[in-house]
């Protein structure tokens, strides 16, 4: 039997560590524009609720606490237009990406089965087909494809890499493909609290799925809106059946997020000011790398929302990473994300305020 690392891609970030020491090697230190992780502080509210909780020496439950529940109901319906989202509907995980890796092989996929997913697009996505033994397969239209075999569609709006965020028309005609195929559609919708130029729509409003969350589910994580990647707070909300079957096989695994990081997660949704606080720093870094990086001879395409510029100086990506890298600066190579993204780097203006005036200030130069 062939280890299970064989079915993988290489990890490609691996790829980016010589780019990165040359980075670090500038005088003024590195700018690191690669990861899309936060830099500023997790509110005071929410690691008030994660102490008051820190004594919790029990087994938390799969499912969460009732207060947990309540309060991703009631943010699905408050900030996604929800409508009628019991307990059943949602479901807390482990931070997004495990879920994005290990959902096709809860949901049983293996040899015969496919996943599909853009073709620009976040890598776990082929890494979750792969690690079930299912067949990985990409689109530029989800109604475009052939529906033989394919077992698990994602849609990801705002999109990671591109910032590129699907109109309410294009969701609603991806949810009636997929119900009329009898395929799954999951919506990975983590950066939906990010949109800029326009303002991203949840396949759960009516709008989108009818009402129904049959054969639907939507994905949430807390890491960009709230700063909580290090807590790994995340839910999934839709299809009561879909959403029970991961219970049970989630209970068997021991898929449990840590009770204080439950409690820090019910004050985080109940709370608002913390959220805007936060948009307004990335809309003011997202700004100043914007002017500068154009000012420096990139065209920006997509980037309507979440945490990415998606640029291009019309050559080899890899050729503009280690250009960068001699001023200093980092940013992941669009390869990373597919073919199509060879031509593209993906900025993240997850910085510090200091760090993005350094770049600025050298892109000028």
């Amino acid at each position: 039997m062939s280890p299970v690392s064989s079915r993988l891609p290489v990890f490609p970030w691996d790829r980016l560590e010589p780019y990165k020491a040359t980075a670090a090697a500038h005088p003024d230190g590195i700018v690191d524009l690669s990861v899309g992780t936060p830099v500023d502080p997790v509110p005071a509210l929410v690691r008030r609720a994660l102490a008051e909780a820190a004594d919790s020496p029990g087994y938390p439950t799969v499912w969460g606490t009732a207060a947990l529940r309540d309060a991703l109901t009631g943010w699905t319906e408050r900030r996604l237009g929800a409508r009628g989202m019991a307990h059943e509907n949602v479901l807390p995980v482990v931070g997004s990406k495990e879920l994005v890796a290990w959902l096709p092989t809860q949901l049983g996929l293996g040899p015969g089965d496919k996943v599909a997913y853009p073709r620009l697009a976040y890598p776990t996505y082929e890494v979750g087909a792969r690690l079930a033994g299912a067949e990985p397969v990409v689109y530029d239209d989800p109604t475009e494809l052939d529906p033989a075999g394919l077992k698990l569609l994602w849609l990801n709006s705002p999109s990671n890499p591109t910032g590129r965020v699907l109109s309410a028309d294009e969701l609603r005609r991806a949810v009636a493909w997929a119900r009329e195929h009898g395929v799954l559609l999951f919506s990975d919708e983590c950066y939906l609290e990010l949109g800029w130029d326009t303002e991203p729509v949840s396949v759960l409003h009516p709008d989108v799925c009818g009402g129904s969350y049959d054969g639907i589910v939507a994905v949430h994580s807390l890491s960009k809106r709230s700063n909580l990647a290090g807590y790994r707070a995340a839910f999934l909300a839709g299809d009561a059946a879909v959403l029970g079957e991961l219970l049970s096989i989630r209970k068997h695994g021991g898929m449990m997020v840590a009770a204080p990081v439950q409690a820090a997660t019910v004050a985080a949704l109940g709370d608002t000011a913390h959220v805007t606080e936060q948009r307004a720093r990335y809309a003011r870094r997202r700004a100043a790398l914007r002017a500068a990086f154009e000012g420096a001879g990139f065209r920006i395409e997509h980037s309507e929302a979440s945490l990415y510029l998606w640029a291009t100086r019309d050559e080899p990506c890899w050729d503009t990473v280690g250009e960068l890298s001699k001023r200093g600066i980092l940013v992941a190579p669009g390869e990373f994300y597919g073919a199509a993204g060879e031509r593209f780097v993906r900025i993240a203006f997850t910085a510090t305020d200091e760090r993005v005036e350094a770049a600025v200030r050298r892109l000028a130069d």
